[in-house]
């Protein structure tokens, strides 16, 4: 089950901030009764069960999906890498490598060897 609750003291934080917190709690909760409603879906035996948590499943994943989007729309970075990683084809892990690259600065590890700190 999803942490509900806020690891720092909520008046030190922005309403944004609040907001954002409610937003992904919501997110975790939609993905995790997709995860249970799979699970429910593989166990049941009653054909006409399964087509209900077939359906109930179906809006959990569009509940998670809006959710995203408001959560896309408010932060730049999320908006950022779901436009680098959604809707690609070829490796994932590639797409981050090579955005990783893209990005790197002289502050990597490696520029530092052999140079006195």
């Amino acid at each position: 089950m999803a942490a509900s609750k806020f690891h720092e003291s909520v008046e030190s934080l922005t309403p944004e901030t609040r907001e954002m917190h409610r937003a992904l709690l919501s997110l975790i909760e939609e993905l995790e009764a997709v995860d249970w409603y799979g699970q429910r879906i593989d166990a049941t035996s009653d054909d006409e069960l399964k087509h209900v948590l077939i359906h109930n499943r179906e809006e959990e994943k569009e509940h998670a999906c809006m959710t995203l989007e408001w959560i896309r729309r408010r932060d730049a970075k999320f908006d950022e890498y779901l436009r680098k990683f959604l809707y690609r084809s070829g490796s994932i892990v590639d797409a981050a490598h090579t955005a990783n690259s893209v990005h790197s600065t002289s502050l990597e590890i490696g520029s530092l060897q052999g140079k006195e700190v």
